[in-house]
């Protein structure tokens, strides 16, 4: 017997996208403008001053990059939904032929053997709803229940698994606190008030997309990245436990457990999210799947006033994002999830990693440094099945190399590697690997295909 890692027959193999990211066509069939397209024109804010508005082109390219798919043999594919797209003022209108072409990549997926699994909410807010105050009102969360379910009367029929939310932690902090994100804002109490307000969105739209879409599974994909004290002593456990509660727990406890952790809200004061009667219990709406993205972890040590900051690992492997490659932290967050907030079914629906990805003089990539990634955490998932986690499937990070938010076009995470100028699509050493993985179930020998 093989004593690679395995996976069950079963097995859900798939690579994920996002609309932002690769569709383009920003301005085209009636798409109105979003927060990233204003977040793009802002100097400064994007590397490079680059922008999604014309991306992979994936809006005119969908059928090539579903040939690329069945060329893979993906089980299954994950993409999101952009709201603008179909509700161009965030609500109100609709846009007949932005839901169209959603109709149109669902039909052309299925008719290839490839499960869709569409994405509600992958941070691209019409720019409209942030002028009247984005996710730190309310009354985003009620437009978020309006487009849910415009989306799923249209689609419900032939989607079987809806992601509500991608990281509501990034939406959420990068987004308002930290201003790393669109729309930029580095307000912190608003943050917290833009988190409850997507948290909410979330349990609202649960409810719609079961009722338009019925037989279909309902879920949420959360980020964690572990969080480790940077030695044993007391005051950096403090830290950590402290990071860990804003990281992980700020989002985890309420989708899970119907309430928000006590130290998190003591720490938080003034600025608590702005509860209302029944919001918890409509947050922690049951879900029948979980998705996690995890590309690495945190180690934090206490600074002088006992406050958590970040340290780098000590000469640890990194990928071109400058993220510490840490497979063993995936295994741990699937095990928490499961055996700590009782999730009885898993996904991972982002995994991946950025490599320099220079083409030979023979046109061809081999990013061998993504494939040994790759095995890394893939070995550490077969490792939490065989551990008794309901992990169901497996999303690699990304399908293309795509626009890559702040960073623009500068970090390249695709298998398929994607000649900006001319558009081409290229597979990557690592292409293959993946087509040899999903062929065999198992995880490949050292040598590789390249054909």
């Amino acid at each position: 017997m093989s004593s690679r890692p395995q996976f069950p027959p079963d097995f859900l193999w798939g690579a994920a996208t996002s609309a932002y990211q690769i569709e383009g066509a920003t301005k085209e069939d009636g798409r109105g403008m979003s927060i990233w397209d204003t977040f793009c024109a802002t100097p400064g804010k994007v590397r490079n001053g680059d922008s999604g508005a014309i991306a992979c082109d994936s809006y005119h390219r969908y059928p090539q990059d579903i040939a690329r798919m069945q060329q893979l043999g993906l089980d299954a594919y994950r993409f999101s939904i952009a709201w603008p797209r179909v509700l161009p003022d965030g609500r109100g209108r609709v846009n007949e032929r932005g839901l169209d072409f959603y109709d149109r990549l669902v039909d052309e997926l299925l008719a290839a053997g490839i499960r869709p699994f569409a994405t509600l909410y992958h941070w691209d807010l019409p720019q409209a709803l942030e002028n009247e105050g984005g996710w730190p009102e309310r009354a985003t969360a009620e437009a978020f229940v309006e487009y849910a379910e415009v989306v799923a009367r249209r689609l419900g029929d032939r989607v079987g698994h809806w992601v509500t939310h991608n990281e509501p932690y990034c939406s959420s902090w990068l987004g308002y606190a930290l201003g790393l994100h669109a729309p930029g804002r580095t307000e912190p109490g608003t943050a917290v008030a833009a988190a409850h307000h997507v948290l909410l969105s979330h349990g609202l739209a649960v409810d719609v997309l079961r009722r338009e879409s019925h037989d279909a599974q309902v879920g949420i994909v959360l980020d964690s990245w572990p969080v480790y004290p940077a030695s044993g002593a007391p005051g950096d456990r403090t830290a950590a436990w402290e990071a860990d509660g804003f990281r992980n727990r700020l989002f985890f406890d309420p989708v899970f457990r119907g309430r928000y952790p006590e130290d998190v809200l003591e720490q938080l004061g003034t600025m608590a999210p702005p509860i209302r009667a029944g919001d918890l219990d409509t947050i922690a709406a049951p879900v029948d799947f979980v998705g996690l993205n995890n590309y690495s972890r945190t180690i934090v040590e206490a600074d002088e006033h006992g406050r958590p900051r970040v340290v780098p690992a000590n000469e640890a492997p990194v990928t071109a994002t400058g993220w510490e490659i840490y497979p063993d932290g995936i295994y741990e967050v699937l095990v928490r999830l499961h055996r700590e907030y009782g999730v009885r079914s898993l996904y991972v629906t982002e995994n991946g990693a950025a490599f320099p990805d220079e083409r030979g003089h023979d046109g061809r990539i081999d990013d061998r440094e993504r494939i040994e990634y790759l095995a890394q955490y893939l070995g550490a998932v077969s490792r939490a099945i065989s551990d008794g986690v309901p992990v169901h499937g497996y999303f690699v990070w990304s399908l293309l190399d795509n626009f890559e938010w702040a960073s623009g076009y500068s970090k390249r995470f695709g298998l398929l590697y994607v000649d900006y100028p001319t558009l081409e699509r290229v597979p990557k050493s690592s292409f293959y690997w993946y087509r040899d993985l999903i062929g065999a179930g198992q995880l490949p020998e050292p040598a590789l295909s390249a054909t």
